[in-house]
């Protein structure tokens, strides 16, 4: 009776639930019924989803949870751009878990929702919210990031109900994880959805949305939400609702953060730096850096000056474990300094952060944004500073006062400011780790600044090289190859106006026409208005795509070098040869040897060998390794990376894969060591069981057959112990000298000899008395051991 009860009061709850469920679908169908709700309570979702709400105490709806869980219940597809820290994280977990609840989802159905972030960091800080909230659904989550243990994913991966995940590692699961399944699908999230349908993602994106069935709800979110119709396309959104809750805002930075400015030179930031960690020693902070090089240099240079408050630095070089356990630490501090790159820009709710200082320049108004989000989270105060450099003010403070960005101009007391360039250099002349640190800080600084697209803010030409350099404590200024090709390449490249001239026909223009340094033509096309236009987006983006590759191969040679190297000569090319462009084919075998010892080394060949008429006698000539590619065997000198450029030639030929052992057969063909048997061949012999019983016996009747000749062996010789015991016991009996005699067995090579040792000894000139000289017998080898008791008694009776 019991059970019967038990199982009547369950189909009494299911019937209930299943009634719940339905009014619920009714009630989200009407998501305009919604717009003026101020606590969660008010919304039609489960009874589940509010108590774990309420368990993290979630009670009332910000602005855009007002607007945008409605109509993500209604099962439409929806763009939210809201403020930083404005809570976008729960406007799409709860329709998240609100629909699979509402589906009847169990762990049979399989993977039902995935969530995509940019960043580990922020997949991490979304999966403990969902944690939270989801503590009364019965579904499973899982977390993948790179980092992690893959095969310990793939064992777990294919039972999930939830997957928050970054586009990689999603894609890697994709590919090779054999019970991953996504053809259910009922819901895609992107947060931070600008940055993960940029150039950078595009790719992995692409591959990711191609694996997913079109049936499914999606839904975008961020700060700087992307309207590009390309991108929504790619996603396949039908009909999406756009919700911008602070679009009609004046500012596009929360209401409770204050915005400042300060204009400063290049060598005098970290100065700067330092002087405002000294009179903050009790602030929480982050300090943002275009590069890692640059926030690994600051951080371990700061760290020996001891400026009095904790420091921590973040990046994206660092191991996962790591960077998972300076984020805690970061989260739970009270005050400290956090360098860091742009990786902790987005998405990321550090508490209680007070200021957010910005040292380079960010490259957009969206990244200036995220970057000052991290600090006056909801409804809390902070501050934020931005460095910038004279050359970037203008163009940067236009384009934030077009996204709605007010930020106010302050000034640095002098009297505040400490110099530490003494003491980095200091640090970087007794330390030859941090010095070679710097100069890769101050490359990587270097070329982010070139990298940019807005070339109206960021100027590579303006950059006071040598001060920056001395600033970081090093001697001098490192080269930095890819500027100088970049300046080679803009002189030598032509404007429009030569085009124009060359096609009125005067004489100038011809003359401008013969170039030496100009790899490819300038392409021009005719405009609507019949003028003549150059094409120069595409000239430049291939200038571009051109110097990122030569800068890879550090064995090709600028064409100064081939000017110069010319002049020395004495030579001078024709006017037709100074038409001739180079390609990059004619580079590549002009090239010489790049490796340490190549200056010593070309001083003592003669590259010009090829055209002397009389070969000397032990003349030094150059090996051309390019000609000799289609040899099958490697040459270890030839460095073939960059990495590999940098490796001394032991090195090199350390880290060379070890050879494969080789046999060869009667024809001189070479076969493996170990080869396996096909299992064709293998069963032509008879089946495994017979095959084996045959093995056991022919095995078994040749231990015997050794046994046996083991056994005949021992006998011989223990009869052979006994004859000569017998022979020395009768000599002593008969009063004659022992006679060593060696009985040989039937294998053994020669016969048995008496000892001769003795006698040759008494035969040497220095012994004067005469001895009686041994009769020596020579014999046959005996063959059997009759034939040696025979000859033991002839010897006897010798």
């Amino acid at each position: 009776m019991k059970g019967r009860k038990g199982r009547n009061e369950r189909k009494q709850r299911r019937q209930q639930e299943f009634e719940t469920i339905a009014k619920i679908n009714e009630a989200a169908t009407r998501p305009n019924d919604y717009v003026n709700v101020k606590t969660f309570e008010e919304l039609p979702i489960a009874n589940k989803t509010l108590e774990g709400l309420k368990r993290a105490n979630f009670l009332e709806l910000t602005d855009i949870q007002r607007k945008a869980i409605p109509l993500a219940l209604a099962g439409r597809d929806v763009l939210g751009a809201a403020k930083t820290g404005s809570g976008k994280t729960l406007a799409f977990l709860v329709p998240l878990l609100e629909r699979l609840y509402r589906a009847k989802w169990t762990p049979m159905d399989g993977l039902g929702a995935i969530v995509i972030s940019p960043t580990r960091e922020l997949a991490m800080q979304i999966f403990q919210v969902l944690r939270k909230i989801g503590t009364q659904h019965d579904f499973s989550a899982g977390l993948i990031i790179g980092g992690k243990d893959l095969v310990t994913e793939q064992e777990r991966v294919s039972k999930m109900n939830i997957l928050v995940c970054t586009p990689g590692r999603l894609l890697q699961h994709m590919d090779q994880t054999a019970g991953f399944d996504c053809d259910n699908l009922e819901m895609l999230i992107l947060d931070e959805a600008d940055r993960i349908l940029d150039m950078g993602f595009q790719k992995t994106v692409n591959a990711i949305v191609e694996n997913l069935p079109r049936k499914r709800q999606t839904l975008l979110f961020s700060a700087t939400q992307t309207k590009s119709v390309r991108d929504l396309a790619r996603l396949s959104l039908k009909n999406p609702e756009y919700v911008a809750v602070h679009e009609t805002s004046d500012t596009a930075t929360p209401q409770n953060l204050q915005q400042h400015y300060l204009i400063c030179e290049l060598p005098k930031k970290l100065d700067i730096l330092y002087s405002f960690i000294k009179t903050h020693l009790n602030t929480k902070a982050i300090v943002f850096f275009s590069s890692c090089k640059q926030v690994q240099f600051v951080f371990e240079t700061f760290c020996k000056l001891h400026p009095g408050t904790p420091l921590l630095h973040l990046h994206g070089k660092q191991k996962q474990t790591k960077r998972v356990e300076i984020f805690n630490r970061f989260m739970s501090m009270k005050s400290a300094f956090l360098f860091a790159t742009d990786i902790a820009a987005r998405g990321l709710d550090f508490p209680a952060v007070d200021w957010v200082i910005q040292l380079d320049c960010p490259e957009d108004a969206d990244t200036y944004i995220h970057r000052v989000g991290r600090t006056a989270r909801y409804e809390a105060k902070g501050q934020a500073l931005l460095f910038l450099l004279p050359s970037e003010e203008e163009a940067l403070m236009q384009e934030l006062e077009r996204k709605k960005v007010a930020v106010n101009h302050i000034k640095v007391r002098p009297n505040k400011q400490h110099s530490v360039q003494n003491q980095m250099q200091s640090f970087c002349f007794h330390e030859p780790e941090l010095k070679y640190l710097g100069q890769k800080a101050f490359i990587s600084y270097v070329r982010s600044v070139y990298l940019q697209r807005n070339k109206e803010i960021f100027k590579v030409q303006d950059l006071p090289m040598e001060e920056f350099a001395a600033s970081l404590g090093l001697p001098g200024a490192p080269k930095v190859k890819f500027i100088d090709k970049s300046l080679a390449k803009n002189a030598s490249r032509q404007p429009a106006t030569k085009i124009v001239a060359e096609l009125e026909g005067t004489e100038e223009a011809e003359e401008e026409e013969v170039s030496s340094d100009t790899e490819e033509p300038t392409k021009v096309h005719i405009g609507a208005n019949g003028r003549v236009q150059a094409d120069e987006e595409e000239s430049s983006s291939e200038d571009e795509r051109d110097s990122e590759e030569e800068e890879k191969d550090g064995h090709k040679e600028n064409e100064q070098q081939e000017s110069e190297s010319e002049e020395s000569d004495g030579t001078e090319k024709p006017a037709k040869a100074k038409q001739k462009s180079i390609t990059k084919v004619d580079r590549m075998f002009n090239r010489r040897n790049q490796d340490i010892l190549s200056e010593h080394y070309g001083k003592l060949i003669d590259h010009a060998g090829d055209a002397a008429e009389d070969d000397e006698f032990m003349t030094i000539q150059r090996v051309n390794h390019e000609l000799e590619s289609d040899s099958e065997e490697e040459d270890i000198s030839k460095p073939t990376s960059k990495r590999q450029l940098q490796m001394t030639k032991k090195e090199r030929i350390k880290n060379m894969k070890s050879g494969e052992r080789l046999v060869f057969d009667d024809e001189g063909n070479p076969h493996q060591l170990y080869e396996m048997q096909t299992e064709q061949d293998f069963l032509k012999a008879g089946a495994p069981a017979a095959q084996q019983a045959k093995y056991i016996g022919e095995t078994t009747e040749a231990m015997k057959d050794a046994d046996l000749m083991d056994k005949q062996v021992a006998r011989e010789k223990r009869k052979e112990k006994r004859l000569a015991r017998k022979l020395r016991e009768r000599e002593a009996a008969e009063g004659h000298e022992p006679i060593t005699v060696t009985l040989g067995s039937p294998d053994d090579e020669g016969g048995p000899m008496a000892d001769e040792e003795s006698s040759e000894e008494e035969e040497a000139p220095q012994e004067a008395p005469r001895r009686k000289k041994q009769r020596i017998l020579e014999v046959e080898q005996p063959e059997t051991l009759e034939d040696q008791e025979a000859l033991a008694l002839q010897l006897l009776r010798a």
